[in-house]
């Protein structure tokens, strides 16, 4: 297991393919996380709808496909979004982060390709490996740097 976001999707799509994932035998699953609503219930995440559009968007890239419907949907909501970070703070998730005073959270999590770390699941943790392909697109570009990230 891989864990994928905004943040590293094209590191993550790179990694994935670097390690010949997507393949007839190493098909990938790329899953929305989502949430929960207070009484347990699935919350269904915008971010997370975008961050897996993201993922499959970079693995495309790559050659990695075909692509089932439903990883397509969750692309062409990505591709077709043209402003992530005003769709993620105009969502549900967005405006309760806001509203608590969260809002700079909000930007950073919608900092596309902001970091090269992809976090693999390894004997029971996630292991910080990076995507040692190059810099990414937009690393130069970033607002900020985090704790953490490796550039």
């Amino acid at each position: 297991m891989v864990a994928g976001c905004l943040r590293n999707a094209t590191a993550v799509g790179r990694w994935l393919a670097r390690h010949d994932y997507g393949t007839a035998q190493r098909p990938v699953v790329v899953i929305a996380a989502g949430e929960r609503w207070p009484d347990g219930s699935l919350r269904p995440a915008l971010e997370d709808l975008l961050g897996a559009g993201a993922i499959i968007d970079a693995l495309e890239s790559r050659g990695v496909g075909p692509l089932s419907p439903e990883a397509a949907a969750a692309r062409g909501c990505f591709v077709q979004t043209a402003d992530v970070v005003s769709a993620v703070a105009a969502g549900s998730s967005g405006r309760e982060l806001t509203r608590s005073g969260f809002a700079d959270d909000v930007a950073i999590a919608t900092e596309l390709d902001a970091g090269a770390t992809v976090p693999v699941l390894t004997d029971g943790a996630f292991d910080d490996s990076t995507d040692e392909t190059g810099p990414l697109p937009n690393q130069w570009h970033r607002p900020s740097r985090l704790p953490g990230d490796v550039t």
